[in-house]
């Protein structure tokens, strides 16, 4: 088993303005979240929010605790959570299992000492997308499955953004400190996501991308909403965006994202919307 461990410095909207397009995929783009029997860490300073991936295939991976951190252990100040976006696994946290399959959620909360993931088929194995925050008080581990999640369907056909949200891990669902996780799954025929754009002060977010169709890709747009980026992303790749930024994808066909936040609040509806011909 290896950890794949890496830091990354947060960026003000003036900074961002210069960037080429190697420079903000350099610093936004997560390219790398699955590789068997490996774990991958991407810290970022904006809140100080993890995101990663375990993929344990011939043996049980742990999750290791790396010197940054400067903690006793992973989940000392943390608090966690994972979906599992690939074959039937299980979490076993502190002794206690807890098996997940396609689309399954878990929240572990602070002070857990030892995580440790496995897969039930070595030919299909699990993939665990994992989110973590800081966290200031120790919250019941807990499985969400997808028939527990708050379902939210928004969009039409008709402006390409007919979509369902799973609430799985928030604050109307189960108890966090500051971690927020969820799902939303685009309709066959629908391309764009989180469209009307919306910024959120006080919340910065990571989007995982995954179930996009070989060959498929989603180009991801960032940036202040008169100072736009893009980013081309493609599966099961994530990208980090700071709570000044808009968060938005438009695909070549449809797909699933997670999304993943962290901040001062746990306000779902906390957010500044931005109209559509006013975005440039």
């Amino acid at each position: 088993m290896k950890t794949h461990f890496e830091s990354r410095y947060a960026h003000s909207p003036t900074e961002v303005k210069h960037m080429v397009t190697a420079d903000l995929r350099k610093n936004f783009l997560i390219s790398e979240l699955f590789e068997a029997d490996h774990i991958y860490l991407t810290l970022t300073h904006f809140d100080r929010y993890i995101a990663g991936g375990a993929m344990p295939v011939r043996e049980t991976v742990h999750l290791s605790n790396p010197d940054y951190l400067k903690a006793s252990y992973f989940l000392e100040r943390r608090e966690l959570g994972i979906i599992n976006v690939g074959g039937k696994g299980t979490v076993t946290a502190d002794g206690q299992g807890y098996e997940l399959d396609f689309k399954e959620a878990l929240y572990i909360g602070r002070g857990t000492k030892e995580v440790a993931f496995s897969s039930s088929d070595p030919a299909n194995p699990a993939k665990f997308y994992i989110n973590s925050a800081p966290a200031h008080h120790a919250y019941p581990t807990r499985k969400v499955s997808k028939a527990e999640a708050e379902v939210v369907e928004l969009g039409t056909p008709e402006t390409a953004n007919h979509r369902v949200i799973n609430k799985l891990l928030v604050n109307s669902v189960l108890p966090t400190c500051q971690l927020q996780m969820g799902m939303t799954e685009l309709k066959s025929g629908s391309v764009w996501n989180t469209m009307p754009a919306h910024t959120h002060d006080r919340r910065m977010e990571v989007y995982f991308y995954f179930e996009v169709p070989q060959g498929q890709s989603v180009c991801h747009f960032m940036g202040e909403p008169l100072e736009t980026r893009h980013i081309w992303i493609q599966n099961e790749q994530a990208v980090i965006s700071p709570d000044w930024s808009i968060h938005s994808g438009a695909g070549t066909s449809n797909y699933t994202f997670i999304w993943g936040m962290a901040g001062e609040n746990l306000d779902y509806g906390d957010m500044d919307h931005c109209a559509i011909n006013e975005l440039k």
